[in-house]
Parts: C-alpha cells; sequence; structure tokens
C-alpha cells in the first residue's frame, strides 16, 4: 500500500514540494525560489517556465533526498498561487509571453473602461467577484491583445489559458490534461460560480475566445498521471493555494475563517452552500468542489503583507533574515506614532483602489528602523482588521476565532498583535503546513486515503493559541490612526 502523498505548493516567490505520509507527518520537503521581473512600476511577471522548472526540481530533490521509492507515493495533490494568467502554444508547450502575476496592475486601464462601459453589476453577481486587476480575465485580453497573432490562435484552440494549476498539470502529463478546478476558475473573472461554467458574456466583455479554456473539474479527482522514474503517479488534488489553505485548516463548516499570512494576506470564510454577495468591498469565491458539489467562501485580498518585511530586508537593509523583524519590533516599546500603508502596488479589499501607493507617515527625528520595522508588521494586522469587519457586516456572524497560517504567522509579535486588534482569539498550527496540507487532504479523498472530509476534521491537530491581552481603548485609537494614514495614501498615483 502507498505511504505518502506528494504535496505541491506552487507559491509566488518559490516552488516547494513535500511528501506527507498517512499520520500527516512531513518526510521531507524542498523550496526553490525563482526570479520575478518588473519591467515598468507596478508591472509583475514571472517566466512560466522557471516556474515549472522549479517546481520540478523540488519534486525531484525531495523524492532524493528522502530515499522514498516513487512505488511508495499514492498521489500528487497541487497547491498555487492563484490568478497568475500563463498563455502557451499547444503544440510546442512554450509560453508566448511571460505570466502576469497576480499583483501586476498594468490593466487597471481596462478595468476602468470595463467599469464605464457600466458591466460592474454583472461581473460581481455572476462572478462573485469586483472588478479589478488582480483577477484573471483582464490580463488574458492584454496579452490576446499586445501579442500578434495570439488571438486568432486563441480562437483556433492553438494557444491555451491556465492559471499556474493548469499550466503544472500541462507540463506534468506532457501536454495530455488541460485543465483547471473550480476554486481556480472562480478566480479568472470570467466564470459563472452560480451556474459552474465559462460565462459567455464576461467572454464577451473581456473578448476572450472560449476555445482556449481549460476544463472545469472537482478540487479533488484524477486528473491525469506524471511518469515519475518510470511510474505513473496520479494527479489527484487541485486547489488555489488561498482555497488549499482553508481545506488544510479544517475550516469545513459555515462560519469557520481563516488567514494566511504570505507574500499577500487573504482571508476566507466558508459559506457552505450558500453564495453570500458582498456590499462591503469583499469577494465571493469558491471553496471547493468535490463530487460535482462546490462550497463558496467570502474572501478578502490583502495585495501586500509578508513582502513588505521582505521589501525592509531586500531594498532598505533593514536586516538579513525576514525573522528578525520580530526581535527588532520589539526593541522599542511602540511604534512612536510611526503608520506604514503598504500599498505598493494598489489596496485590495475592501478599499479596491489600483491607484494607492505605500505610505510611513508620522516619522521625526526620533524615529528609528525599529519603529518602522514595528508599523509595518502592525500593518499587517490593521489590513486583516478591515477585512474581518467587512466580513463580519456581510455575514451577520459576531466571529470569535481565526485561524492562522503562512510564514508571517510564525511572528509571535505579530499573532498577538493580530489578536489584540480583533478582539478575538487567533489559533495557530504547530504544522505550519497548511496550503501543502489542503492538496494533501484534497488528493487523499481522491485516491481513498480518507472517506470523506468528516474523517479529515476528526483527525488529531495540535494549535498555539493568543488571546487579546490590549486595552480596547487603546485599540480604538490606533485603528483610529490607521484609518487616517490610509485616507491619505489613496488615489495618489491617480
Amino acid at each position: 500500500m502507498a505511504k505518502y502523498i506528494l504535496a505541491l505548493d506552487q507559491g509566488t516567490t518559490s516552488s516547494r514540494a513535500l511528501l506527507i505520509d498517512r499520520n500527516q507527518k512531513i518526510l521531507a520537503s524542498a523550496q526553490k525560489e525563482f526570479p520575478q521581473y518588473y519591467p515598468q512600476a507596478a508591472w509583475v511577471e514571472q517566466d512560466p517556465k522557471e516556474i515549472f522548472s522549479s517546481q520540478y526540481a523540488v519534486m525531484n530533490e525531495v523524492i532524493a533526498s528522502s530515499g522514498v521509492d516513487v512505488r511508495d507515493i499514492a498521489a500528487i495533490g497541487i497547491a498555487n498561487q492563484r490568478e497568475t494568467t500563463i498563455l502557451w502554444d499547444k503544440h510546442t508547450g512554450l509560453p508566448i509571453y511571460n505570466a502576469i502575476v497576480w499583483q501586476c496592475r498594468r490593466t487597471a486601464d481596462i478595468i476602468d473602461q470595463v467599469k464605464e462601459d457600466g458591466h460592474s453589476d454583472y461581473i460581481q453577481e455572476s462572478s462573485g467577484l469586483i472588478p479589478d486587476a488582480y483577477f484573471s480575465a483582464s490580463k488574458i485580453k492584454w496579452i490576446l491583445d499586445h501579442v500578434p497573432g495570439a488571438r486568432t490562435a486563441a480562437a483556433r484552440g492553438d494557444v491555451l489559458f491556465g492559471t499556474v494549476d493548469s499550466w503544472l498539470l500541462w507540463q506534468l502529463t506532457d501536454g495530455a490534461v488541460h485543465a483547471t478546478d473550480y476554486t481556480n476558475a472562480s478566480r479568472t473573472m470570467i466564470y459563472n460560480i452560480r451556474d459552474l461554467s465559462w460565462d459567455d458574456k464576461l467572454l464577451e466583455i473581456f473578448d476572450i475566445p472560449r476555445a482556449c479554456l481549460p476544463e472545469v473539474r472537482n478540487s479533488s479527482e484524477i486528473y491525469g498521471f506524471c511518469n515519475l522514474q518510470g511510474h505513473e503517479i496520479p494527479i489527484a488534488g487541485m486547489a488555489g493555494d488561498q482555497q488549499a489553505a482553508l481545506f488544510g485548516q479544517r475550516c469545513f463548516n459555515p462560519g469557520q475563517i481563516k488567514n494566511t499570512y504570505g507574500t499577500g494576506c487573504f482571508l476566507l470564510m466558508n459559506t457552505g452552500t450558500e453564495v453570500i454577495k458582498s456590499t462591503n468591498g469583499l469577494i465571493t469565491t469558491i471553496a471547493s468542489g468535490i463530487n460535482n458539489e462546490v462550497s463558496y467562501a467570502l474572501e478578502g485580498s490583502i495585495f501586500v503583507a509578508g513582502a513588505v518585511i521582505q521589501w525592509l530586508r531586500d531594498e532598505m537593509g533593514f536586516f538579513k533574515d525576514s525573522a528578525d523583524s520580530e526581535e527588532l519590533a520589539k526593541t522599542v516599546e511602540d511604534n512612536g506614532g510611526i503608520y506604514f500603508v503598504p500599498a505598493f502596488t494598489g489596496l485590495g479589499a475592501p478599499h479596491w483602489d489600483p491607484y494607492a501607493r505605500g505610505l510611513i507617515i508620522g516619522l521625526t527625528r526620533g524615529s528609528k528602523k525599529e519603529h518602522i520595522t514595528r508599523a509595518a508588521l502592525e500593518s499587517i494586522a490593521y489590513q486583516t482588521y478591515d477585512l474581518v469587519s467587512a466580513m463580519e457586516k456581510d455575514s451577520g456572524i459576531d466571529l470569535q476565532e481565526l485561524y492562522v497560517d503562512g510564514g508571517a504567522a510564525a511572528n509571535d509579535f505579530l499573532m498577538q498583535f493580530q489578536s489584540d486588534v480583533l478582539n478575538l482569539t487567533v489559533h495557530r498550527p504547530l504544522l505550519h503546513e497548511s496550503t501543502a496540507l489542503g492538496a494533501y487532504y484534497l488528493a487523499g479523498l481522491a485516491v481513498g486515503w480518507f472517506r470523506d472530509r468528516e474523517q479529515i476534521a476528526n483527525l488529531e491537530t495540535q494549535r498555539e493559541s493568543f488571546s487579546a491581552q490590549m486595552a480596547a481603548s487603546v485599540v480604538e485609537k490606533k485603528l483610529i490612526s490607521w484609518h487616517e494614514a490610509l485616507k491619505r495614501s489613496q488615489a495618489w498615483a491617480e
């Protein structure tokens, strides 16, 4: 009987692979960063070939380092960065342009035109999304508009579109399977989350030919097979990374929420079979699709979370390791009156301002890098507060606890401050790999490792918890200052 599932976690800045056994123990893991490209201000690209080569390299590295026989691998599960858009030649398998990353704002003018043409309500009603350059539709249109002959080839089905899951699936199956899952399809802004189909009107709005689109399938099923060392391994689970993390945190019941603190920050609430239309700047998305039945979620996306710490490390040289930000922040009693709005590529939910830009305010002669670092960490918690507030208004649920994961969730200072600001209990699993676990659970369901979600929910887990300690009056003053800083950052580049 096969002993392991190979979980692939293809993220925005790195590709990872983990071998996980039947007891949810990680036997081995490997990670490889890959380059990001910034051709112009607020443009972000990646080379699809580098995305795949980095993912393929860590797959093989984790197998080699563990000494596992590939015949002991039951399945492969994929979790991926979402919305990032790739178009490739069906016959050569080569991309026709770099991947346009979810963070990229180059298509803001396309979205402005779509809004002016009066399509906002239909887009939200059908796709669950708020018109924004964040999602795939305007990125697909941009590539088709700017690569000579691309639109004609796409209409013939000779050029294919996919988010990163589709690209990996295509490559791993040697071009045999062009598919995506419900969760990734729901991020494109051309998929109708009510009818569960590509939407003709949305395709018309963005001038995208149907022939280039992948087949939409469950998040847990066997899509195809990957040949590893001469053995055919089923690819059996696939979900966008944030939905995978929601699944990995076992937030299977309506009203349960998780926040992933990665490059960005992503807060999702499971709403079950109910499609809740947000009136507070959130989006409605598909949480998972199993046995052709979908669960929905409310989501708020913060574009810059852990990335602000990376910026302090790489561009400002404040410290050599991101983990050092915690100790640096703790060396000062407070933020020294500094508020940091990390709107490097605009603001996501619930503000949706592509023209906002980063702002550090409250500087004095006594300000130090320690204060700025603390303010940067606090900004992640403040942005999450804005999302939680919107989610409570939309759902009518008074939230009591928050499940967290992601790299920045390892920062105790941030987690305590988050609990204080929200006045919620924050639960952090000792095993921080919620995204990979989501891919593992989904693949495990498809190959019979798990009977159903109830069995997964009852698996043993260990968590650390943070409870609110800060006085409500102090929190209120801080939030007033945060929202004042936020207002001053908005519409700067318009």
